[in-house]
Order: C-alpha cells, then structure tokens, then sequence
C-alpha cells in the first residue's frame, strides 16, 4: 500500500544534544511542541561531474544536509528555554541575553499521506531566533505564527541525517514508540 500523495505537518517533536562527539551522539527527552503550519527542507550539496571520453563520465553529490524553515503557530517557552538558551525569573518573565547558548536537536515530526503517515527524525538540526512579528486586528483576527531556519547537518558520529518509518504489521511497536526517543538503526539479529 503505497502513498500517492502525502498531506499535513503534526507531530513536532524536538530532543535537544546532550552530548555530540566523533564517538556518538547522545539525546534529552523528546517534548513536544504543539502547533506545525509548515516545514520546509531543502537539500543542500552541491553536485561534482567529471567530464571524459568527450561526456560527462562521472557524477557525484555531496549530501550537507538540508536548510529551511519550520513554521509554527507559536514557539512554545520550553522550545526558548531548553533550546534557545533563555531564561524566567520567578514572575515567569522570560530572558533573551546576548549570551545565551543555543542547543542543537533532533526535530521529528509526521507527514501525512493518503494511505500511510511518516514519521520522521532529523539527528543534528540547528535552529536561529525566530523574528518577532505581530499586526493589528482589522475586519478579523488572522492569527501570525513564528518561523525558525533551522539547518539540519550529518551527525559527526557516523554522517546519518534523518531517518523515517511508515506503520506497517511488523513494526508497528517501533511505529507507535517513535517519538518517545530519537529513533536509531535496529540491529540485525
């Protein structure tokens, strides 16, 4: 049962890099960030051919990952806290200093398709401060949204990217737990 076409955006997850080295990769929990509008990823990489016998004899792409734009309904404080560096005081103000660090995450989310959805997870996504914006009220309330550019690079570990799974009857335990952590290559056994 193949997909024909696929629709919608749900299911943001984000699980900040706790630990990234050339030896692995370690994640947080994943928290889920409400409200998807639209996700745009573009592949980055540029493509090398090598011309001879008078054609182009050989070609090769060099996978960088991929840059874009997630678009949310809001950026939740725990996506600015845990991910953005910010901080609250105790009247729950929230803090944006020029010193702040900011984590990078793996970003999951589900793309829906006419016969099967998928879920996916980006391993090694950076993300810049999303614009503050906002209009006034006219002849009606049109809600505004927040978007990050979010960069999402081959881990260091061992080059993967992201990874996705759609629901079938054998992996229907992994399908249903896929967010629950950042989701790894199963082993052969």
């Amino acid at each position: 049962m193949n997909n024909k076409v696929k629709f919608g955006l749900s299911n943001v997850y984000i699980a900040p890099i706790t630990t990234s080295s050339t030896e692995g990769v370690t994640y947080g929990t994943p928290f889920h960030i409400p409200g998807a509008v639209n996700l745009t990823l573009d592949p980055e990489g540029e493509a090398a051919d090598f011309h001879a016998d008078n054609i182009k004899y050989f070609t090769d792409t060099a996978n960088q990952g991929y840059s874009g734009s997630l678009e949310m309904a809001l950026i939740t404080d725990e996506f600015r806290t845990k991910i953005l560096g910010e901080t609250t005081d105790t009247n729950g103000a929230m803090f944006e200093n020029k010193n702040d660090t900011i984590t990078d995450f793996a970003l999951g989310f589900q793309i829906d398709g006419d016969k099967q959805n998928r879920k996916f997870w980006y391993y090694n996504v950076s993300a810049t401060r999303p614009s503050t914006n906002s209009q006034t009220v006219e002849n009606s309330k049109e809600p505004v949204t927040d978007t990050l550019n979010i960069t999402a690079t081959p881990r260091i570990s061992d080059g993967q990217v992201r990874t996705y799974l759609e629901e079938s009857n054998e992996n229907k335990t992994a399908y249903d737990s896929f967010f629950e952590s950042v989701y790894e290559k199963a082993q052969s056994v």
